[in-house]
């Protein structure tokens, strides 16, 4: 990420909160796997929008009007732990390297933050986020205000960061879209990948390796656990034990991203294993394909953010009307919300930093209408589990969701995921790939 979008993203911070004021925004504790072995660390997204510093056991202050304006508190050097765990900072790197106008060691925070709080009427600080953190800084204000009768003086309000703090988020900067462009790159070519490695009798993690090796070879991460679904699995919307073998005339769904400078891509595909669509599943594919293309027409600036998932919806409903899997008019089938039974779910979210990003989508009751530099994700689905009373079994087993991630410009809809296949007959010809190659 560019080292400008961090000043430029605290000025805004700065400005929007307000003389008198202070934000506190720790970052992400080291989480443990099992026992001794740590997971894999990843900083809080909003402290890492702001600071653009990596490490943990950090905390980041925030002053308009005062000087100095943004401190850091972390880690000091230390040799020992540094030949374990690799380079800190330090407060003299925090000022050096991350733009900090002032930074000291954690382990003095107790006795500088408080200091700092007493300076300011209004505390900005997400409740809940960071429960050890609340309770440290519920006990310097209170002690602040014991302290009251010897001059002391305790903030006034505590405030959520977030609503502040996540409208900037919203709002991707040039910067922003084009990390996620990568990150979209690097997804559609692992997509690629693993369809031209599919065939009946491999299992679902080897699949899932395919990704992962894509990912990394391209410094990338997973953004989330993928999803890869043969055959009934498909139908679970959140599987994620990846371990059936795939079967000869199943289909298959994956639902897989990547992180790429702590920017994700979201993108599912579906498609048959053995490199061949049956009529029905191009039927219920066909089905989803036309609702994606519907939902993604409506994500225009000046549309609201539901009038994407009401498109699908309505492309569903007369899909599956059409070849008798809905009885009715498709208004009524609408209005009684028959289509819940096949497609479940919303249509996208936003995206940017979290798979599922921060935002409000809705605005004083009404949903948000739509403006350039949003990013959300369209991904109709149609699931149809083994079972399914009053559904032909021809139909049973079917799982099928086509996921892109799309820019809202001025100039409407750009798919940043658009350049993997989608078309039915483009799918098969990358699909049956390998299975050319092994006849």
């Amino acid at each position: 990420m560019n080292a400008k979008e961090f000043p430029r993203r605290r000025k805004h911070l700065l400005g929007m909160m307000g003389e008198e004021a202070i934000a506190i925004l720790p970052a992400s504790p080291v989480r443990v796997r099992n026992r001794d072995v740590e997971y894999d660390y990843r900083p809080d997204s909003d402290f890492y929008y702001l600071t653009g510093f990596p490490e943990s056991d950090a905390v980041a202050v925030l002053m308009p009007g005062q000087k100095p304006a943004y401190v850091l508190f972390c880690r000091e050097r230390d040799a020992e732990r540094e030949a374990w765990d690799g380079d800190r900072a330090g407060p003299e790197g925090a000022v050096e390297h991350y733009g900090a106008d002032d930074a000291y060691p954690i382990s003095d925070i107790d006795d500088i933050l408080p200091g700092l709080l007493e300076r300011c009427e209004r505390v900005y600080y997400t409740m809940g986020a960071h429960p050890d953190f609340d309770q440290r800084l519920i006990g310097w204000i209170n002690r602040l205000r014991a302290g009251g009768q010897r001059g002391a003086h305790a903030p006034e309000e505590l405030i959520s960061v977030e609503h502040l703090l996540h409208e900037l988020r919203l709002f991707k900067s040039r910067a922003e879209v084009a990390a996620m462009r990568r990150a979209a790159k690097i997804a559609v070519a692992a997509h690629r990948r693993a369809m031209t490695l599919t065939r009946p009798g491999v299992f679902e993690y080897a699949i899932e390796a395919e990704y992962l090796h894509e990912f990394r070879r391209n410094g990338a991460v997973t953004s989330y656990p993928p999803i890869v679904g043969g055959g009934a699995n498909a139908c679970v919307l959140h599987y994620r034990a990846n371990n059936a073998k795939l079967a000869d005339g199943d289909l298959l769904l994956v639902d897989a991203g990547c992180e790429y400078d702590y920017y994700a891509s979201d993108v599912t595909r579906t498609w048959p294993v053995n490199g061949r669509f049956s009529k029905p599943q191009r039927e219920i594919y066909e089905i989803v394909l036309q609702a994606q293309h519907a939902a993604i027409e409506k994500a225009q600036p000046g549309n609201h953010w539901n009038q994407p998932h009401e498109a699908a919806v309505k492309a569903i409903t007369r899909g599956l009307a059409r070849i008798g899997l809905l009885k009715g008019t498709p208004a009524k089938l609408i209005r009684d919300e028959a289509y819940r039974k096949f497609f479940f779910h919303r249509t996208g979210h936003w995206l940017g930093m979290d798979v599922h990003d921060v935002g409000d989508y809705k605005v004083d009751e009404q949903w948000r209408v739509l403006e350039p530099g949003m990013v959300m994700t369209v991904e109709p689905g149609i699931y149809i589990a083994p079972g399914t009373r009053g559904v032909p079994r021809r139909y049973h087993g079917i799982g099928v969701r086509i996921e892109d991630d799309v820019l809202i410009t001025k100039k409407g809809p750009d798919v940043l995921s658009g350049a993997l296949e989608r078309d039915p007959d483009e799918v098969e010809a990358l699909a049956s790939e390998n299975q050319v190659r092994r006849r």
